[in-house]
């Protein structure tokens, strides 16, 4: 069991304040993810939750909606939801699983595939012009686009993807 001592340890003297990294993280996401959201809806008429289904659903072979949980991070009511606004809007179908009659492979339709193809070049004109707009040297824009890879990998697959949250 760890301690107070040990955690405090392992935080060295005049190292960086991870509850403030923490806190940068999260605010950086969350605005980050609104402004691009409102600005790709401005220029397709669809946002990143499309461009996020869509992406993976063309990625990733055999595509389930557990597979749209894991690669997203969201709940299974979330991945259900969103998977069945993509079929209601024509973009995504359903292939039954000839194996296992309940369950269901996901795969783009072409109107699907062709939003998913408008949508891939505004989102990376959309994210330049943001980033640009920060003012980050390319090479520190460079090295985040190193880091976060790894810190991303490291909490998906690593021993801390599964750990649960202590109950209040």
């Amino acid at each position: 069991m760890e301690t107070k001592q040990d955690s405090e340890e392992s935080i060295p003297p005049g190292g960086p304040d991870l509850v403030r990294l923490l806190d940068d993280l999260v605010r950086v996401e969350v605005r980050l993810y609104t402004l691009l959201d409102a600005r790709l809806r401005a220029a397709t008429g669809h946002g990143i939750g499309r461009l996020d289904a869509l992406r993976t659903i063309a990625e990733v072979p055999g595509c389930r909606v557990s597979d749209v949980v894991r690669r997203l991070g969201i709940t299974v009511g979330a991945a259900s939801k969103g998977v069945d606004r993509q079929v209601r809007d024509g973009f995504v179908r359903r292939i039954p699983d000839p194996e296992d009659g309940r369950s269901s492979f996901l795969a783009l339709t072409p109107e699907g595939r062709q939003v998913l193809d408008d949508l891939l070049p505004a989102a990376a004109r959309e994210v330049g012009a943001v980033v640009r707009a920060t003012g980050l040297p390319d090479d520190d824009v460079a090295h985040l686009s190193r880091i976060l890879p790894v810190l991303r990998a490291a909490l998906e697959s690593g021993p801390t993807a599964s750990a649960t949250r202590p109950s209040p």
